[in-house]
């Protein structure tokens, strides 16, 4: 049996994309009839709604689907989750990994649920440092808990690709709250995240 791939994309902004990128390749120089560029602005198209599902998805929907009533209060920590998005100022991808602890207040959710959260707001046009909040404030807002800490390490294409072209730099943005902006709790948040258990 033949393999079939199944995607499905908003027809009429699949078509405007198209047509955007046939004139951008056109701009820039190119014959956007070429052989193998024929296909390319449906690609980028199809591609760049992929890349965007997040303006479609609700993290705090997501985080309720598996929310569950729990007498617990101690830290729980999901760490290198893996984070892909795009820079708003050029529209490149950064990269890199997402850790992410909260202390439960009567419920917790779905270990899935939090990684779910970290790609809803990853696949929009982001910068590094909202991408952060808003990782902590969804979980804040669903699941009321005593403290939440977010802490993002990623490589900018934007930076490593153009402009001071360094290539081996990373950016570290974190976000505290509640028990989490307490000296002692962020220490062993921070010493956790560092250390290979596994």
């Amino acid at each position: 049996m033949a393999y079939k791939k199944s995607e499905h994309f908003d027809e009429q902004v699949t078509q405007g994309l198209i047509e955007n990128y046939h004139s951008t390749i056109k701009l820039l120089g190119e014959d956007p009839e070429r052989e193998g560029l024929q296909k390319t602005p449906e690609r980028v198209a199809k591609s760049l709604q992929f890349l965007m599902q997040g303006y479609q998805m609700d993290a705090n929907a997501v985080l309720n689907s598996a929310k569950f009533k729990e007498d617990v209060s101690e830290m729980v920590i999901v760490k290198d989750i893996e984070l892909f998005s795009m820079c708003e100022h050029h529209m490149l991808p950064f990269y890199g990994k997402a850790h992410v602890a909260y202390i439960p207040n009567g419920y917790i959710t779905g270990l899935s649920k939090i990684a779910r959260v970290v790609d809803i707001y990853s696949r929009r046009l982001q910068v590094q440092e909202r991408l952060t909040t808003q990782i902590l404030e969804s979980i804040k807002e669903t699941l009321n808990p005593l403290g939440v800490a977010v802490v993002i390490e990623a490589s900018h294409l934007c930076m490593m690709m153009r402009g001071v072209q360094k290539q081996n730099s990373v950016t570290t943005t974190s976000a505290f709250w509640g028990e989490f902006e307490k000296n002692e709790t962020r220490s062993e948040f921070t010493k956790l995240i560092s250390s290979r258990l596994h």
